[in-house]
């Protein structure tokens, strides 16, 4: 074959690829998230997380010619506005699978259009226990990237009870299914120890003041105090706990950590307060310093709302590209189910290294050596044991691998 003949074959194979390329279909993507409201700072992050990962597949050809395209909706942090969303995703748009969820009670009032229609949904953000526990997994199309409330409740209890030796809590737990399951969940494991909550408050979310719960709780002779509730009234336990000279330290799941809490309470409000984290902002972790510095890039903000929701939102996407590549496109429920409890492939992600991150009876890919105590120091996220900032290069794997 002449010279020629060679180069026209190689122009005619490009253009082919360039022609298949440009007619192939977009793998359409459900998102949904409260990009409006009081977590906003979660859905948001939980948006620029996907659009992220989204943009970086895209940039090397998409999966097999095809580019991932969002189709996103706004659940306003509202159950009812949420099951709207899911049904116009699924039954509607009939979009692929679905990537959302922050609130567990909008999950909840939305789980079954999912089920009942075989569609997978990826949840890197609710960490209600209930909701990868409403179906059975070996049935269930619903996955997890979030540590579960459960998981949150025994690192607490561990943390207060076990190392501290601490023994009267305060639990201040909002009305909504999120804080009726975390009072649950730190109950019962409260009871493993023999042991009862010194002061229980509950409050809706409409509440603007918890001063008379936490006054009631330092009265009740508390020596920690537990917070189950969003940004907005993490905010004001900080605030309250403070003006009425609560000296008992303060420690809540990942809702402390969003941004809108330390906007509203201010940073001396939060010294030293602690939550759950699955991830920190440090430069140590070559992997999770460059999706900061694109993160920025991409978002424009100056600090991000949510870190937890935006890097477990990355890797979620990238964990269904990986499971598209094993059910070689096949987007049916069944498939992804299979391959998602099957991953034949590790992927580094910025959370951590996902190895076999789900089985057909387990659909949370967090367990409890996959946490961390941060702590607010001077209006920023920090470690709060000096030797898990030494480890933070470490690969923390699922447990019972």
């Amino acid at each position: 074959m002449t010279c020629r003949m060679k180069a026209l074959n190689w122009i005619g194979t490009v253009l082919c690829c360039l022609v298949f390329e440009a007619s192939a279909q977009p793998l359409r993507i459900g998102l949904i998230g409260p990009f409006s409201g009081g977590t906003s700072d979660f859905g948001n992050s939980l948006r620029f997380g996907a659009e992220l990962a989204v943009k970086e597949i895209n940039a090397v050809g998409g999966f097999m010619g095809r580019p991932f395209e969002l189709v996103v909706r706004d659940d306003q942090s509202t159950p009812e506005v949420g099951r709207a969303g899911a049904e116009d995703l699924v039954l509607k748009e009939k979009v692929a699978f679905t990537i959302g969820f922050c609130n567990t009670g909008v999950v909840m009032k939305a789980i079954d259009v999912f089920q009942n229609n075989k569609h997978l949904l990826m949840i890197p953000c609710s960490q209600g226990t209930r909701v990868t526990r409403h179906y059975p997994p070996e049935q269930s199309y619903i996955f997890r990237l979030a540590p579960h409330d459960l998981l949150n409740a025994k690192f607490l209890v561990a943390e207060i009870v076990d190392r501290r030796k601490l023994s009267k809590l305060a639990i201040f737990a909002d009305t909504t299914g999120y804080g009726e399951g975390g009072l649950q969940d730190l109950s019962a494991e409260l009871a493993q120890r023999g042991l009862k909550p010194a002061y229980v408050a509950r409050f809706p979310m409409s509440a603007v003041s918890l001063t008379d719960e936490m006054r009631a709780a330092r009265d009740a002779g508390a020596d920690a105090v537990v917070v189950y509730t969003a940004g907005p009234l993490q905010a004001a336990a900080v605030k309250d706990r403070r003006s009425v000279g609560m000296k008992a330290p303060l420690f809540a799941p990942w809702p402390l950590s969003g941004r809108n809490v330390l906007e509203i309470a201010g940073p001396a409000a939060l010294e030293g307060t602690m939550m759950v984290q699955t991830i920190v902002h440090d430069t140590f972790n070559e992997r999770r310093a460059s999706f900061l510095a694109r993160y920025f890039r991409l978002s424009r903000e100056k600090r991000i709302g949510s870190l937890m929701a935006a890097a477990q939102t990355y890797d979620a996407v990238h964990l269904m590209l990986w499971a598209l590549f094993q059910t070689k496109g096949d987007v049916s429920g069944d498939a992804l189910k299979q391959a998602l409890e099957n991953l034949q492939r590790p992927y580094r992600g910025v959370v951590t290294t996902y190895t076999r991150p789900f089985a057909p009876n387990d659909h949370d890919a967090m367990t409890l050596n996959m946490l961390w105590l941060g702590v607010w120091r001077k209006g920023l996220i920090e470690y709060y044991y000096p030797e898990d900032a030494r480890q933070t290069s470490y690969v923390r794997r699922k447990e019972g691998q």
